[in-house]
């Protein structure tokens, strides 16, 4: 070898093979966690009995500090070293999956869950970057990357067998328990596979900016929960205009920093912006969208949560077929094209769904599903690597960061926004019968869940009439979600056909897009 002949990238072994299947086991543990809960929620809500209020802080607090964590622990990663931050991950995971598992109110659920949600945000981060230290060669590293973005896809699709499985024969808290097993595997095997790292050049954390995030995310989504509830009462609207000022501010210190929580600078790049802006936008109707169709499969259809679980294979098969196919597409075509013709399938697919009946409406429901998600699967498969490769090597941690937590942010405002959308449409369509207790009429009100519950301490003519009603009000919200969902998938389409598409005629193509500024221009510390 010559002195001007580049250093062959050394290649992994069987050592960072397992590593790799050790470091997929808490990615598909996020990926099951949401899709086991939805199915978990009618059960738990008949033995916990929370609000409508409630049940969705119990879905929704996860998914939105976890988001507010992620980029964060990024950083913190960095600076205490990768390893070290997932074996902490691990060991919190284990702990808050138990008291979430064992909660005797909905009151400690919900604080179970933040708990959880923070414990969370240290694995994802960390998992990324060591996967990037372990693998060096770029044919293997990609494989790598490919393998660990299935594990989502496997996990949606094996997310409600588990957890029907679970809810067969257990009681609603066992869907809890999957984390524990995971944390105890990473805590053993990890010290043995994965490679310590520190970044020396990852600078001090910024206490500041991490109070600011979360000080910007959430009064921002409590403000648009409360408002889609209740309307522009005073406190949500005081709330989320607050999230909006106080994100301004976070913003404006990150372009000041010299070591920032978030580089602003990323934004710049017209590719990694649209691709991200898909990604939150599409997963608000994904979670929105998966919510109401696992409640309809258990408490319109009535099915057990083994065969809710089953009925929701398909879709997820049909993302993993999707996701497949795409690169292949982007080759004959654009990755602009590939992915806007995914998006007008996925608003084809809700406008399905929203003509579904309460009566003998599951083989539409099941259809329009299965359509809609395969139309997701190219934005998975092609937008992570256009988010990715829009930033120089040195950013790609803090850019696959930015796009986990777009897609648990959308998640998040999904649950919440939809969720309190179908909410209001379905108080305002049920009829509760005459004579209830007060009580009792005021939880049928409340929810479909609320409505079961009830139906079981009344007379039978009486609880029969309350579920046709509840169940006609539930399909009504189901609907209106959809078409929202239609929507969603529309707009999304056009920000693929045109921003993306203006990226690739301006000479970069999507995916191998300009690097965002370097980061190295003289930029002062702010002080705190």
């Amino acid at each position: 070898m010559t002195a001007n002949t580049p250093a062959a990238h050394p290649k992994a072994g069987a050592r960072e093979w397992i590593g790799l299947a050790v470091l997929a086991l808490p990615t598909l543990l996020m990926s099951l966690d949401q899709s086991v809960l939805f199915l978990a929620l009618p059960a738990l809500a008949e033995s916990l009995r929370p609000s409508g209020n409630q049940t969705l802080w119990i879905m929704d607090i996860y998914g939105f500090l976890m988001a507010g964590f992620l980029v964060t622990m990024g950083t913190l990663g960095d600076r205490i070293g990768r390893r070290k931050l997932l074996m902490v991950g691990a060991v919190a995971v284990v702990l808050t999956s138990l008291l979430a598992a064992y909660s005797a109110s909905a009151e400690m659920l919900i604080v179970s869950r933040a708990l959880l949600g923070v414990a969370a945000a240290t694995l994802m981060p960390s998992t990324l970057a060591l996967i990037g230290n372990m693998f060096h060669d770029p044919g293997q590293r990609g494989r790598a990357f490919a393998l660990w973005a299935s594990c989502f896809m496997a996990g949606t699709a094996l997310g409600p067998v588990i957890g029907g499985l679970l809810l067969e024969y257990f009681w609603w808290g066992s869907v809890f328990l999957l984390g524990v097993p995971v944390g105890l595997i990473l805590l053993v095997a990890g010290p043995l596979l994965l490679p310590e790292y520190k970044d020396p050049a990852g600078g001090r954390m910024d206490p500041l900016s991490v109070v600011l995030s979360l000080a910007a995310i959430l009064p921002f989504i409590y403000g648009l929960k409360e408002i889609t509830k209740y309307g522009w009462a005073v406190v949500p609207t005081v709330a989320a205009l607050a999230g909006v000022v106080i994100g301004a501010v976070f913003v404006s210190r990150q372009g000041k920093l010299h070591n920032p929580v978030l580089d602003v600078r990323l934004f710049r790049n017209g590719a990694f912006t649209a691709a991200l802006t898909i990604q939150v936008v599409i997963m608000v109707a994904v979670a929105g969208s998966y919510l109401f169709i696992t409640g309809f499969l258990q408490m319109v259809e009535n099915l057990s949560p083994i065969q809710a679980g089953m009925w929701m294979v398909p879709s997820a098969i049909a993302s993993i077929v999707a996701a497949q196919l795409a690169p292949a597409l982007a080759k004959r075509m654009s990755t602009a094209t590939v992915i806007a013709a995914g998006l007008a399938i996925t608003a084809a697919g809700y406008a399905l769904i929203a003509f579904v009946d309460p009566a003998g409406g599951l083989p539409l429901l099941v259809t329009g599903f299965v359509i809609s998600f395969f139309g997701i699967g190219p934005i998975g498969a092609l937008g992570t690597n256009l988010i990715v490769s829009a930033a120089p090597p040195e950013k790609g941690g803090s850019a696959a960061s930015l796009s986990e937590t777009a897609g648990h942010l959308g998640t998040a405002i999904g649950i919440a926004v939809l969720g309190s959308l179908g909410s209001v449409v379905y108080r305002s369509y049920v009829a509760v019968p005459a004579g209830l207790p007060a009580a009792d009429a005021e939880a049928a009100r409340e929810s479909l869940e609320g409505a079961l519950a009830t139906s079981h301490d009344v007379a039978a003519e009486v609880g029969g009439r309350l579920l046709v009603s509840a169940r006609e009000a539930y399909t009504n919200g189901l609907n209106v979600v959809a078409m929202v969902c239609v929507a969603i998938g529309v707009l999304t389409a056009l920000i693929a056909m045109t921003a993306l598409r203006r990226r690739s005629a301006g000479g970069d193509r999507p995916g191998e897009a300009k690097p965002a500024p370097e980061a190295g221009r003289p930029i002062q510390p702010a002080e705190s």
